[in-house]
């Protein structure tokens, strides 16, 4: 997620001394303790399965050998980007070093496609520098329950995640975001305190999700699935496997399907962000996405 943005309107240049250098995860892991604190709600094991989809794609500022401003731009594909945790510590903003530290990442995209979530506040900034709207993701929030009139459970088991489905749940993910990325998922579906359901039909994954602990619930993504049907009963399986007594989602409003489904399980909006890209959409499979990984990666 990109919150505080400076681009496109005028700063002080940096004060000197001021550095920017690619961040070990030693160093992620404050940047993701300050966006706890600007109520980003991070997941508690995000920064070390990051890290794995891109080593060089985070970027930290430094004064005084002290952090002060951070950016993600991790690159997925030769054609695929995507920017996120932009911010600078609240004692240095409008000082010109979040302008310098978005300069000496952006190189690292090359000329691929980036693409970003954007608060509404600073929906214009990222006009202003090249971005362009593609549509709302919105946080649904709250205790799931089942629909108020529940139709029949999809036909298919609904497992947990093991090595032997890592292959197939890769191939599946690719149909709802742009690039492949199977070293993140390999991460991310492993990592310690997540749980990741997969319902296979005839063998096939027709729909996969993962929750994992945050600072504030439980978030839910990826939440990929081939039906509202089979969307509802992933995300009522992770809640009941770890007893979550709330979830967050962030769902793409593109997607009417899912944003009903939602509502019918009892969750309510409480955040959006808008999804902006340079260049054109990177399309993919929106009756599918019902739930996006995270705002930070995309």
């Amino acid at each position: 997620m990109s919150d505080r943005p400076t681009t496109g309107r005028a700063a002080a240049p940096p004060r000197a001394g001021f550095t920017v250098a690619r961040a070990s995860p030693a160093d992620w892991k404050q940047v993701v303790e300050w966006t706890a604190l600007e109520g980003w709600n991070p997941g508690r094991a995000d920064a070390a399965c990051f890290h794995v989809a891109d080593p060089a794609g985070f970027f930290v500022g430094r004064l005084g050998g002290r952090i002060v401003s951070a950016i993600s731009l991790v690159t997925y594909s030769p054609e695929y980007a995507f920017l996120g945790y932009y911010l600078v510590h609240p004692e240095h903003r409008g000082t010109g070093l979040g302008l310098a530290t978005w300069t000496a990442a952006l190189p690292h995209a090359g000329s691929r496609t980036i693409g970003l979530d954007a608060v509404p506040a600073q929906q214009s900034t990222y006009t202003r520098a090249g971005f362009a709207p593609a549509y709302t993701n919105v946080r649904y929030s709250g205790r799931p329950r089942p629909p108020a009139a529940p139709t029949a459970p999809p036909a298919g088991a609904l497992v947990p995640v093991d090595a032997s489905h890592l292959d197939a749940i890769a191939a599946y993910d690719r149909t709802g975001f742009p690039a492949d990325r199977r070293a993140f998922l390999t991460a991310w579906l492993t990592a310690p305190d997540h749980t990741a359901r997969v319902l296979l039909r005839d063998g096939a994954v027709a729909g996969y999700g993962v929750i994992r602990p945050a600072h504030q619930g439980r978030r839910v993504g990826p939440l990929f699935a081939a039906s509202p049907e089979i969307a509802a009963s992933l995300v009522s399986g992770l809640a009941a496997r770890t007893g979550a007594a709330a979830v967050a989602i962030d769902m793409p409003d593109i997607n009417k399907p899912a944003i009903a489904m939602a509502e019918r399980i009892g969750l309510k909006p409480s955040f959006e962000t808008a999804r902006m890209y340079t260049g054109s959409d990177p399309k993919v499979d929106y009756a599918g996405l019902f739930g996006v990984t995270s705002l930070e990666l995309g």
